[in-house]
């Protein structure tokens, strides 16, 4: 059996965003969280599995998203694919579709940042590392509130 995929410029809702996240082996985030985050996307793709006319009820099987201002500054985000279609080219689709809105929308002098977990991937959208000429850090919240502050 073949699958056909479709892309699709949207979101999942938080559920299914949640869920893809876990299957795909990142970070979790909670239902709380990304119903309060997921309205702030600028601009974010759907990979749906199933045929063309079905696309509305199609099993939702990778995503992408941009968030930031909208202007001096984007940051890919969220980008899986579910590990029962990996390796079809899925997650190429996705930052093609993410590129060309920025290629589009982003004005001149923008910064686009991604954090990347893997090596050797992002490169061939232009994406290089920031070391040494900066560093990228992060801080993650946890249900005991912000940790390592300095007084």
């Amino acid at each position: 059996m073949v699958t056909d995929y479709h892309l699709r410029p949207s979101f999942p809702d938080p559920e299914t965003y949640v869920t893809l996240r876990e299957a795909a082996g990142m970070a979790p985030r909670s239902l709380a969280a990304a119903k309060r985050g997921l309205p702030n996307t600028i601009f974010g793709v759907t990979v749906v599995s199933g045929d063309e006319d079905d696309v509305d009820d199609g099993t939702v099987v990778g995503m992408g998203r941009l968030v930031g201002d909208g202007g001096t500054v984007y940051q890919v985000v969220d980008v899986a694919v579910h590990p029962d279609h990996q390796g079809k080219g899925l997650g190429t689709r996705v930052m093609d579709a993410l590129v060309d809105y920025l290629d589009k929308e982003a004005p001149p002098s923008a910064f686009v940042n991604l954090f990347a977990d893997v090596d050797g991937y992002y490169e061939r959208w232009g994406f290089e590392p920031t070391a040494p000429a900066s560093k990228g850090m992060f801080l993650r919240v946890t249900e005991d509130g912000v940790r390592g502050r300095r007084e």
